[in-house]
């Protein structure tokens, strides 16, 4: 099936390179061009396209603007596709808090192999996004809370992709102040991370960072990993702490939530609670399921409250999942407000 695409950007050049770069690649077909909100509204009722690729900067109503108003009066896919990314990054989480699946930055050198590895991923980001679901975090009617889990979890660790940015300001902010540490892995650029890690302490209770090699693991806190490194947890003299790695990626992330899931199973095993959450692929599936194994406790987020069902299907699939919850669920499972 084939992914439906609009292209929306300021500058004729750029529009004709994104048509170029994409029109070979596998799934993708080029609707049409817009260069500016106006024009990209006329195309979207003429085209009917699957999925947007979006600027930031673009004259008259720049690209979060427009966005707002698509989301609000007409929702559509929308993967952001802007130098801005590189250096602003309040502006793609703000995007992405918007409704926007996903973003990509334009890549910073014209060379042919920098462009065949942007196209490449602008191509996937594209097919998944033109399957996401919108507006899907709160269900129609309310399911009864589950009943409460016994005993008290050392550490919660979760982990996301896709549409994870959101997902993971849902869950910590139904969190309560006494949490047990949480340790949060979320595939994003490393540069985006300290920003997203703001903004996270700012919508929820708790103190939020970047884990610190041999950091001990404190109640109340969440440690995210600090940028392009794997995030585990290990034991120091009876002490949970924060460690860090520069090992191979793994399932293509560093860092992986399969690195932190396997982890937490061999570390805290049945006094560990893990959440999986939207995301593309399939990381952090067998690490769930290694969790399960050791006696902790998981949860998949349902494919209805997913904005891509890839990682928590892949658990469900694998058997690794305890459970399956709507992401408005899961912050009560892995640890209710007493």
């Amino acid at each position: 099936m084939l992914a439906r695409v609009l292209i929306v950007d300021d500058s004729a050049a750029y529009r004709g390179l994104l048509t170029r770069l994409l029109q070979d690649q596998p799934g993708i077909f080029v609707v049409g061009e817009a260069s500016s909100a106006q024009a990209a509204r006329t195309a979207i009722k003429s085209l009917k396209p699957d999925v947007l690729t979006l600027d930031v900067e673009m004259p008259g109503m720049d690209g979060i603007a427009f966005l707002e108003k698509l989301m609000r009066l007409h929702p559509l896919p929308v993967v952001m596709v802007s130098s801005a990314a590189r250096h602003r990054a309040e502006v793609v989480l703000e995007a992405l808090a918007l409704g926007a699946v996903d973003f990509v930055p334009k890549p910073e050198q014209a060379d042919p192999h920098a462009l065949f590895n942007f196209a490449e991923q602008l191509a996937g980001t594209l097919r998944a996004a033109a399957g996401a679901r919108l507006g899907c975090a709160e269900p129609d009617e309310p399911a009864p809370a589950p009943a409460p889990l016994a005993g008290r979890a050392e550490v919660i660790a979760l982990g996301a992709s896709t549409g994870g940015t959101e997902a993971i300001a849902r869950v910590l902010r139904a969190l309560p102040g006494d949490v047990p540490p949480v340790l949060i892995v979320q595939h994003l650029p490393d540069r985006f991370v300290p920003a997203f890690a703001k903004r996270l302490e700012r919508d929820s209770g708790l103190v939020v960072a970047l884990a610190k090699e041999g950091q001990p693991l404190q109640p109340g806190h969440a440690y995210l990993s600090p940028g392009d490194v794997h995030l585990a947890v290990a034991r120091r003299q009876r002490q949970l702490v924060a460690a860090l790695s520069s090992e191979e990626r793994v399932q293509f992330h560093r860092p992986a939530v399969d690195v932190l899931f396997h982890a937490v199973a061999r570390v805290v095993g049945k006094a560990a609670r893990a959440a999986l959450l939207t995301g593309m692929g399939k990381d952090g599936a067998a690490g769930m399921a290694a969790i399960r194994a050791a006696g902790g406790y998981t949860v998949a987020q349902d494919e209805a409250s997913c904005v891509v069902y890839g990682m928590p299907g892949e658990a469900v699939h694998c058997g690794g999942a305890c459970e399956i919850l709507p992401l408005t669920q899961i912050a009560g499972r892995l640890a209710p407000r007493r």
